[in-house]
């Protein structure tokens, strides 16, 4: 039985990886990632639904930005499911501008948004654990800082209850049978055939696939 029933608004929160070029001004435009590709499959396999989605990623954010404009850009929508995928930022910069985001407030960041959620919606949420490719190979020193926020993501899932999607574990299955550069050119942004990767495992995590 799928988790998205008729009528259902969505909320796709995040980062540049849900943000990925969409027209703020336009509350209806999704961008060209895996927010419109899950919107265009819904669309199609089940237009009898009427599933409003709903993108309001914003690139370069960490945990903390994100909690700053929770109420706002989140709660206040009154979402029906809320999908969240964050925290590679909060590695990321400790690399290109010596600003790190320690585990401990990573971890209270994404609680805070977890709670307050919990606290003011009924909506079913949905987890994405960041992940990053080794592409170029360097990305491979970032693994020190990200896999224990990964660590955290999984934590949190289990705490609160949510759903969750192992996007660290399926892009390196993916890179099994393809290079990793073809999933994400920079480790980090997917390509089109990795943002529909993203798309295909949401989908198959809420039984719509």
């Amino acid at each position: 039985m799928s988790f998205i029933q008729e009528g259902s608004t969505i909320l796709f929160q995040g980062d540049s990886i849900t943000d990925v070029g969409r027209n703020r001004d336009d509350i209806m435009n999704l961008g060209m990632g895996y927010p419109m590709m899950v919107h265009s499959w819904l669309a199609a396999m089940h237009p009898e639904k009427k599933v409003r989605i709903i993108n309001k990623g914003i690139g370069g954010d960490k945990t903390g930005m994100l909690l700053g404009r929770w109420q706002e850009d989140a709660l206040d929508l009154k979402p029906d499911v809320i999908s969240i995928l964050i925290g590679i930022n909060d590695t990321w910069r400790r690399y290109d501008s010596n600003d790190p985001t320690s585990v401990e407030t990573f971890e209270s960041n994404y609680r805070k948004i977890l709670e307050m959620t919990r606290n003011e919606t009924d909506a079913l949420v949905v987890l994405m654990e960041p992940f990053v490719l080794p592409v170029p190979e360097d990305r491979n020193t970032w693994r020190e800082d990200l896999d224990p926020k990964i660590q955290v993501v999984r934590k949190l899932a289990r705490e609160f209850g949510t759903l969750f999607v192992p996007l660290d574990g399926i892009f390196a299955a993916a890179s099994m049978l393809r290079d990793p550069g073809f999933w994400a050119p920079d480790g980090v942004h997917p390509s089109n055939p990795g943002h529909a990767l993203i798309a295909r495992s949401w989908l198959q995590t809420m039984k719509v696939l």
